[in-house]
């Protein structure tokens, strides 16, 4: 599918330097931020706690509509000048690129590949607050063909009658990158010097120069960071290095200005006695995304088995909030969890959620909750698979949806979380994340 669909899937700040250089293997760690977040730029102090979750709830069911979407439902005949973008953005990151190096601050997506900034000129750009890239003052930038291999491994978009990608004026490789939320990027491909720090540096890495963007709710961002399977993505392109990467993701509170790390290399790799490891399932369907088997969920004592458990039936996502389920299996789940609490005259009605309790400090009977990956078993805790709405309001953190189930990031809580595309793993190590 080369990723069509936009999941922006993670957001990160960076605030650290790097332990590498470009021709290290070792790996490197940045901080990680989240959106609600007082240390976020997207930080808003006027929005109520209750208001912060009920968005996740609606970014969370958006984002399993688009994961499901076709790959054909992203060709148009038309460009699209569609504003409606959800807020998929849950960390911020910071990124340079060109020389010399100029800081930006970018989306960074598991669900595409494709690296792109605004550039200069842009006769149709979304507003942001920093100046836009220009090619021309880097010392680092060149064009790439039409006939180069970066180029045709690109998707192909019809727009407007004009087929993407295609040769310019120069023949050189114009792009078009369109996005199942209606975003889009149109520019031309190049390679340029992409770096983190003072210490990290990976030169002629391919981007998109982006002259005509859509992504008009995200104004504080520069552009777009692909980090997911797929061949133009930062994973891919920072090779050894970035073919392991690793987070922890901490509780979020309304109080808490918490930052965490991602890793990648060897500094990603965790161990102990209590890792577990499960496959990732390739899909040639949709090649990029990180799917694992999901067979079943215990509540209490009692297993519930999903009917199909191979072939990556949920794919795990950092940026999506709620856990996804196919729609009978969950309400298998939630009728165990309901009657493992048991005080239904708690029980109270909150938006889009589907089990809410009130009085939260009366209710003592949280249950054992095990997640069954093939080859894995994670054994959650009441935070991972509750939210709290309010002060003395949580809810059940899962949802059915009729889209892609999802494997969201309240279930990672607490959790280190490893990707290997080279041994095609996930492993998962239950740990303090305030202390990472």
């Amino acid at each position: 599918m080369h990723a069509h669909l936009h999941s922006f899937a993670l957001i990160i700040l960076l605030l650290s330097t790097f332990s590498v250089n470009s021709n290290a293997t070792k790996g490197f760690s940045i901080d990680l931020v989240h959106r609600d977040s007082p240390l976020s730029p997207f930080y808003n102090s006027s929005m109520t706690h209750s208001e912060r979750v009920q968005n996740a709830v609606l970014r969370s069911m958006s984002r399993a509509n688009r994961f499901g979407q076709s790959s054909s439902m992203a060709e148009t005949s038309e460009l699209v000048e569609t504003d409606i973008i959800p807020n998929d953005a849950n960390y911020l990151m910071k990124i340079s690129v060109g020389t010399p190096p100029v800081e930006r601050l970018a989306i960074a997506d598991t669900g595409s590949d494709l690296i792109w900034f605004q550039c200069s000129p842009c006769p149709q750009c979304y507003p942001q607050n920093e100046q836009l890239f220009d090619p021309k003052s880097s010392s680092t930038y060149a064009s790439l063909s039409c006939g180069s291999e970066q180029c045709k491994s690109l998707p192909q978009f019809t727009v407007q009658g004009q087929s993407y990608p295609n040769c310019g004026t120069s023949n050189e490789c114009m792009h078009f990158y369109s996005y199942g939320d209606g975003s889009h990027s149109m520019g031309e491909l190049g390679t340029e010097s992409l770096s983190f720090g003072q210490a990290a540096s990976f030169p002629n890495k391919v981007f998109g120069c982006g002259h005509n963007n859509n992504l008009k709710v995200y104004q504080n961002t520069a552009g777009l960071v692909g980090l997911d399977q797929g061949r133009l993505s930062l994973v891919s392109q920072i090779g050894n290095v970035g073919r392991k990467f690793s987070y922890c993701l901490p509780p979020i509170s309304q109080q808490q200005a918490t930052s965490t790390k991602l890793r990648f290399g060897e500094e990603a790799t965790i161990s102990g006695n209590e890792v577990v490891s499960t496959p990732l399932i390739p899909r040639s369907d949709s090649p990029t995304y990180y799917y694992l088997n999901l067979e079943g969920i215990t509540v209490g004592q009692q297993k519930v088995s999903l009917t199909s458990q191979s072939n990556g039936n949920i794919i795990i996502d950092s940026g999506t909030t709620l856990t996804l389920l196919p729609p009978s299996f969950y309400y298998q789940v939630e009728a165990l969890v309901k009657q493992a609490v048991g005080a239904d005259q708690f029980i109270v009605q909150i938006n889009n959620y589907k089990l809410c309790y009130k009085n939260v400090n009366s209710i003592q009977n949280f249950p054992n909750f095990e997640v069954h990956f093939t080859g894995a078993n994670l054994s959650l805790k009441p935070q991972n698979f509750f939210r709290m709405i309010s002060n003395d309001v949580m809810c059940f953190a899962m949802l059915p949806t009729e889209g892609q189930p999802i494997y969201g990031n309240v279930a990672q809580i607490n959790f280190e979380v490893e990707y290997d595309l080279d041994q095609k793993k996930v492993s998962f190590a239950p740990v303090d994340c305030t202390k990472q």
